[in-house]
């Protein structure tokens, strides 16, 4: 044994106090056991000055020393050991703590305490890497192939599958109708001769294939592939048939008679065959039964070893050991386990692995992105874990798990010594109780240096896997590592950070995959979930399953002070990584730090993570280096503050990356969005598996079945646009295109589907590069899949700013819906492809505020365009004294009218924003006749909130003085009955601030009506409106 070795401490007592289920054990003082062999207590406690420490029995023996107790404590000058830093355990050893959640005694814990020391470290192995090729499904060089009719369709008549001999692959599949006609027969007939000799070939039957398959396609089929049922095919007889052409011995083949369409039954045969890369199994059915016929086929590797190649050296990996291979496709259910078998003929960056390959996993660097699938390691030599029973039990929630998930549990408290995790197991820990989790540090507040610590804390290389509730919990606890940990099959969120008072926390290199819903916070929760509990909801609020569920996230982190570099999250079931930043800390936390800390710090380092299969600081949050592939909805989605992502990459999602400013002014005042030197790409070479895909379809950049997100027609979008502002500079966007035939409208650049809020006139784009795409830019439009109505206030206000025409050809342009009429001039050209036009002028924004009532849908109108309103019906839902807001996107220093679907609100507060001094619109906003208005000017100072100036604003005689004036006059013009204003900017804006640096300029319009008329001026205002303003 090297140096630093507990175990050969001279003081220590030798131990084997065998098995006692009651005994309630204490080491404490002047006691230094060397624990030899397996124990088992009802509890066991550490404490004043007591020492256990493991027998190293060494790698090459098989006994192992397993600790089991329902608790154990290590408690104040309490010392457990296993192994040591410098002198890694090399035996193998478990703790494993037993009992049940309806035991009087349940705890199942294992407890640091203040003043506790818990060193241990198991052997130095490689916690994850990534592949360095392919992995194809079933072993076979292409991946497996599945068809089943019911779900993915197929004609009447004879299926024809040709199977490429030497790797597997389907290379041909033709259907002939031979019920409806005999010319496809003859066809058929040529298709067989077309062959070459040596290749496979599987014909199936649907329905019927015999009625017009005349006597030279029967005999065709006979002597080519040695077939002696299909002379005798009649009417509805499901057929199959696998045969190689020119061997007729090859031929294997079933045929049923027809009896009626509910009972006849299945044909079904499976031929095996063996390649250079070993064997592969070709599977066919066809049946008739309930009332209908279908069939299936099937590709599949026979094999059940498999060599795989990996980006580092793995030789710590040893046969037995057993790993995951992670999902590279949508679905996070296509991680795989494998256990790792002798491996002569293996390099230092290869392993061998047992038993089938369901699905593929890429190992691919493609159009210069990684894509390569992670591979982690569970295997470790120290354990710890909970001992279950076989099924569900008590109260559970047995409602949503059909399994234990009382596991045990270890918890690190404030005031502890010393804690150091290394090379541990961790494995049916956690419960779905609050606080119970498979390492959990509970308000230990700092453990590094700052903490007095000269040995900072940390976890690292871990292997949790198969747990209950949660990996790593850090909670109330700043200058945690936790490092090279692998976090798969677990419940709730994964590494989550609690309260959002937790800094300085650093997470690095570690890989979390398949992370569950659990029950614990709303967050965890599935839909079902969501709707049925109410343990940690407040008062008797109903979670909105899309709002408050649909969360549950591999890296939960709570305050930016942070750092996150090297991740993979690499599949959850709603999110990878999720910044949310509390408004206040919560739980025990709470007042630890001030009101909107964690919005207003600064973002910690992150850089170089992944996440697949998945407030407000003035200082830019960096995030660098993040790769997001095949996340069925969102690659990354963020909102806050300044956010500015540089050298990323968003690959095969259903939307690449989604920047949202904080959605409405005035809110997160100044701050924008940015992307820049980075890549997305639509439709990568990662083609996914069928058979593990809920859809599968045709591609659109090539006609090449494919997963998808969603379904066949949801719009893949790679840069989707949302409020803004935001920026996307020296961006290159890949394989994005549009495919009408399938009804799917995707874009390179796209927008929020259903956007009820605004859309900034400073959704910016510059240096643009486009590769393989056709469709740079889709707005959308009625009707069309997801789009639905296409009528909420955002989507009608969509545009983006092309700053250097790198998108349209055409420099400070912008791109704007086909049907804004208030964006729009005759100069625009048109996209139709896009559903746009392309734009020039200069753009700014209204941000209307409407009270009593804030019920009425807007309608505003351009005096060159009288017969093309906008309408607007505003996002909020306030009730009777709330208000109603607006926010249209105006071309500046033109005419626009006002009107209501009821009688004029009583009080509407005009905002001009994202305007600088000069900028004009002239509004006139419609009220019924003989209304008394009192308007007044503002400027408003936004923080800390007071008013600058406040002016009454005068009325004057004609439309004349209004345009003529310095914007603080108005004329009400009782014969149209609107309310003409001179809406400007005084002053200019800093950076991407909406107001001016002095403040926000708003003009308050209060009414006093005695009609009830509804308050609907364009039939009055034009077309003499439109000739007042061009005489």
């Amino acid at each position: 044994m090297g140096k630093g070795c507990p175990d050969v401490d001279p003081t220590l007592t030798p131990w084997n106090p065998g098995h006692n289920r009651n005994a309630q054990v204490v080491v404490g003082r002047g006691q230094s056991y060397l624990l030899q062999s397996s124990a088992t207590f009802h509890s066991l406690e550490v404490k004043d000055g007591g020492r256990l420490v493991f027998a190293d029995l060494g790698s090459t023996s098989d006994a192992e020393i397993v600790l089991r107790s329902r608790e154990v404590i290590v408690a104040s000058d309490g010392e457990f050991h296993v192994g040591s830093e410098t002198c890694p355990y090399q035996g193998k050893a478990t703790v494993s703590l037993y009992g049940r959640s309806d035991d009087q005694k349940n705890s199942k814990q294992f407890l640091v305490m203040a003043g506790g020391t818990l060193e241990i470290h198991g052997q130095h192995k490689l916690a994850w890497t990534q592949l360095t090729q392919t992995v194809p499904a079933g072993g076979l060089p292409k991946g497996t192939y599945a068809w089943d009719s019911d779900t993915m369709g197929g004609g009447r008549g004879m299926h024809v599958h040709v199977i490429d001999e030497i790797s597997g692959a389907v290379v041909d599949w033709q259907t002939f109708d031979t019920y409806g006609s005999e010319q496809n027969s003859i066809i058929l007939g040529d298709f067989i001769d077309q062959i070459p000799p040596g290749r496979i070939v599987a014909l199936i039957t649907k329905g019927d294939a015999s009625r017009k398959l005349e006597a030279t396609a029967r005999q065709k089929i006979s002597e080519a592939l040695g077939s002696i049922e299909v002379a005798s095919l009649g009417y509805r007889h499901p057929w199959v048939l696998v045969g190689v052409k020119g061997d007729p011995n090859a031929v294997v083949e079933q045929r049923i008679p027809y009896v009626d369409t509910q009972t006849t039954g299945t044909a079904a045969i499976t031929a095996t065959f063996d390649a250079l890369f070993g064997s592969f199994g070709v599977t066919a059915t066809s049946s008739w039964l309930g009332g209908r016929s279908s069939f299936t086929f099937s590709v599949e590797g026979a094999g059940s070893e498999y060599i795989i190649n990996l980006k580092d050296d793995v030789t710590s990996w040893q046969p037995g050991d057993h790993i995951v291979m992670a999902s590279t496709d949508y679905n996070m259910e296509q991680a795989e386990e494998f256990q790792l078998l002798p491996c002569q003929e293996c390099s230092s960056h290869q392993v061998k692995i047992s038993g089938q390959i369901k699905y593929t996993h890429f190992g691919e660097i493609s159009d210069e992105v990684d894509l390569r699938g992670e591979v982690g390691l569970l295997t470790r030599n120290i354990k710890f874990q909970g001992e279950v029973e076989d099924s569900c039990y008590g109260d559970n929630f047995c409602q949503y798990f059909d399994y234990d998930t009382y596991g045990g549990h270890v918890k690190i408290l404030p005031g502890f010594k010393n804690v150091h995790l290394s090379g541990i197991e961790f494995t049916r820990m956690g419960q779905q109780v609050v606080g119970s989790y498979p390492v959990h540090f509970h308000m230990t507040g700092d453990v590094d240096e700052v903490g007095g610590y000269s040995r900072p804390t940390y976890v690292r290389e871990l292997s949790i896997h198969h747990c209950f509730s949660r990996c790593v919990t850090i909670h109330g606890t700043h200058g945690l590592l936790v490092q090279d940990t692998v976090g798969y099959d677990t419940l709730g969120h994964c590494f989550f950070l609690e309260d959002g008072v937790e800094q300085r926390n650093v997470l690095d290199h570690n890989l979390g995959l398949v992370t569950r819903a659990g029950t614990l916070l709303p967050t965890d929760r599935d839909d079902n979930m969501c709707r049925s509990m109410r343990d940690a909801v407040y008062g008797d609020y109903i979670p909105d399953v899309k709002g408050d569920c649909r969360a549950v996230t591999t890296f939960w982190i709570t305050h930016p002070n942070n750092v996150l570099t090297n991740n993979a999250a690499a599949g959850s079931l709603h999110t990878g990584i999720w910044y949310i930043f509390h408004r206040e800390p919560t739980g025990p936390s709470a007042g630890a730090l001030p009101k909107y800390h964690a919005e207003r710090s600064p973002l910690g380092r992150f850089f170089n993570n992944r996440a697949h299969s998945n407030g407000k600081p003035r200082v830019p949050a960096m995030i660098e280096g993040l790769i997001a592939f095949k996340n069925q909805d969102q690659g990354a989605w963020v909102r806050g503050g300044d956010i500015w992502f540089n050298k990323c990459a968003f690959v095969d999602n259903g939307k690449g990356l989604t920047m949202a400013s904080e959605g409405t002014f005035p809110n997160d005042v100044g701050s924008s969005q940015q992307i820049r030197n980075s890549i997305f790409i639509g439709e990568s070479e990662n083609v996914g598996t069928a058979s593990g895909s809920s859809v599968w379809g045709m591609g659109g950049v090539k006609p090449v079945a494919r997963s998808l997100p969603h379904s066949t027609t949801f719009p893949i979008r790679g840069l989707e646009i949302y409020d803004g502002p935001v920026l996307a500079e020296s961006c290159t966007f890949k394989k994005f295109a549009s495919a009408p035939e399938y009804n799917r409208w995707s874009s390179a650049i796209g927008y929020l589907l259903g956007n009820n809020w605004q859309m900034s006139p400073n959704n910016n784009v510059t240096g643009a590069k486009f590769e393989n795409v056709q469709t740079r830019v889709f707005h959308g439009g009625k009707n069309l899949p997801w789009f639905g109505k296409y009528e909420n206030d955002g989507d009608k206000s969509q545009i983006t700013h092309d700053v250097d025409g790198s998108i349209t050809g055409y420099p400070d342009s912008y791109v704007v819906g086909q049907n804004n009429y208030l964006a729009r001039n005759p100069g625009c050209v048109e996209k139709a492809e896009w559903r746009a036009y392309v734009c020039s002028g200069k753009y700014g924004q209204l941000y209307i505020q409407a009270k009593q009532p804030n019920t009425l849908v807007m309608s505003m109108v351009r005096d060159e365009y009288p017969d093309q309103p906008l309408t607007m019906k505003g996002p909020l839902k306030q009730g009777p004294n709330g208000m109603q807001q607006y926010q249209p996107t105006v071309m500046l220093e033109k005419s626009y009218t006002i009107h209501w679907n009821g009688r004029a609100p009583s009080l509407v507060t005009v905002y001009p924003i994202n305007f600088n001094s000069g900028n004009w619109v002239r509004l006139g906003l419609c009220y019924p006749p003989g209304t008394l208005f009192r308007v007044t000017y503002q400027l408003e100072r936004r923080y800390p909130r007071a008013v600058l100036h406040d002016e009454e604003m005068n009325p004057v005689s004609s439309l004349a003085s209004v345009e003529g004036g310095d914007g603080k006059v108005f004329y009400f013009e009782e014969n149209t009955g609107l309310l003409f204003l001179n809406v400007r900017g005084n002053y200019n804006r800093d950076g991407y601030d909406y107001c001016s640096h002095m403040g926000c300029e708003k003009i308050i319009i209060s009414a006093t009506m005695t009609s009830d008329a509804v308050s609907d001026c364009t039939a009055a205002a034009y077309p003499r409106r439109w000739e007042i303003y061009y005489l």
